[in-house]
C-alpha cells in the first residue's frame, strides 16, 4: 500500500534573518521594575533587554515582572531593580545565522525571543516569536489544519478562581496563559500580561501580607484549607483582569488563519473551539515549531 504523500507545509523561499531583525528597547540595570513596567505597557511589548556598554547583559520580561512581587515579597516594589530579576542566561545569534537557527533555539530553551549580535557581543536586535509568526505567513501554503499542531490537554480555570490562584497555576505549570472556562466555553483568556498594569502590583500592596502572599504564589495545589483561612485574599477574581471573549479558532481552520488573528490582534494564543467547547489551543509557539521542523509536521 502507497504511503501518502504529505502536502506541502512551507514554500521554498529563503527569507533572510537580517531581514526581520527589530531595534529592541534597551534599559540598564539600576532601572527599577517600576519604570520597566511601565516601559512595557506604554509600548505594548513583552520583553526589555538589559544593556550595559552596548552588550546585552540580561533580559526582562512580563513574567518576570509578574513574578518580582512574590519573590521578593518582603522588600518595597520601588525598590527593586531590574538587575534583581532579569535573566542572565542569554540566547543568542549572529545576523548571518538563518530563521530556521532563531526558531530551533526557541524550541529548544521554551523562549519567545532571541538576541542578535555581533561578532564582538554587542548588541545588533532581536527577534521574537511574533516576528517569526509573520515569516511564516510569507513561507505558508495555508494547507495545514490547525487539528495537526494545537495543544488538546489545555489547562484552564474559572472566573471565579483567585488572581492568586492563576498565577500559581502559570508558575507552578510553566506556562504563558491559561483559558478562563465557564460550562465548558471559553468566556476569557489570562496571560502575564494582565499581571503587569499597576492595579495588580497595587492588589499586592494593599490587600496582601507578604508571608501569606508568598505561599499562595508558591504552592502548587491549592486545598480547601488554604483557601478559608486565607479567604480575604481571594477577592480578586480570574474575572477582574482576564481578557473577556477572546478570538478562537476551529480544529478545521488553517493555521495561516490563525497566525493573521494573533499578528492583526496582539495575541499569542487562541482557544480551538467546537460546538462552542474548548477542545484545544493554539499559540506562536505552535507556528514557530512548524519552522524549526522546517514544514515537517
Amino acid at each position: 500500500m502507497k504511503r501518502k504523500r504529505q502536502s506541502k507545509v512551507l514554500v521554498d523561499i529563503p527569507v533572510e534573518l537580517k531581514s526581520i531583525i527589530k531595534q529592541p528597547i534597551s534599559i540598564p540595570p539600576n532601572t527599577s521594575i517600576l519604570d520597566a513596567r511601565d516601559i512595557l505597557i506604554r509600548h505594548r511589548i513583552g520583553r526589555l533587554i538589559i544593556e550595559f556598554n552596548k552588550k546585552p547583559v540580561g533580559i526582562v520580561t512580563e513574567k518576570d515582572i509578574a513574578k518580582s512581587v512574590s519573590v521578593f515579597s518582603g522588600k518595597p516594589i520601588a525598590k527593586i531593580l531590574v538587575r534583581d530579576i532579569m535573566s542572565k542566561d542569554l540566547v543568542t545569534v549572529q545576523p548571518d545565522d538563518s530563521i530556521y537557527d532563531c526558531a530551533k533555539l526557541m524550541k529548544e530553551h521554551g523562549i519567545s525571543s532571541v538576541i542578535i549580535n555581533n561578532s564582538k557581543g554587542k548588541l545588533v536586535g532581536i527577534v521574537t516569536k511574533t516576528d517569526l509568526v509573520s515569516t511564516f505567513l510569507m513561507i505558508s501554503t495555508a494547507s495545514l489544519p490547525i487539528s495537526k499542531i494545537m495543544t488538546k490537554k489545555v489547562i484552564t480555570v474559572s472566573p471565579n478562581d483567585s488572581i492568586f490562584e492563576v498565577e500559581s497555576i502559570l508558575l507552578n505549570n510553566k506556562i504563558r496563559r491559561v483559558v478562563v472556562l465557564k460550562n465548558k466555553t471559553p468566556v476569557g483568556i489570562i496571560t502575564y500580561r494582565d499581571f503587569v498594569p499597576a492595579k495588580t502590583f497595587d492588589l499586592y500592596k494593599q490587600f496582601t501580607d507578604p508571608e501569606e502572599r508568598t505561599e499562595i504564589s508558591w504552592n502548587p495545589q491549592l486545598n480547601e484549607f488554604n483557601v478559608n483561612n486565607l479567604s480575604y485574599l481571594l477577592t480578586f477574581l480570574a474575572k477582574d483582569i482576564m481578557t473577556k471573549e477572546p478570538f478562537s479558532v476551529s480544529p478545521s481552520d488553517v493555521v495561516y488563519g490563525a497566525a493573521i488573528l494573533m499578528i492583526r490582534h496582539g495575541i499569542s494564543g487562541l482557544p480551538v473551539v467546537q460546538d462552542k467547547k474548548l477542545v484545544g489551543i493554539v499559540t506562536k509557539s505552535d507556528i514557530v515549531n512548524i519552522i524549526a521542523f522546517k514544514g515537517k509536521i
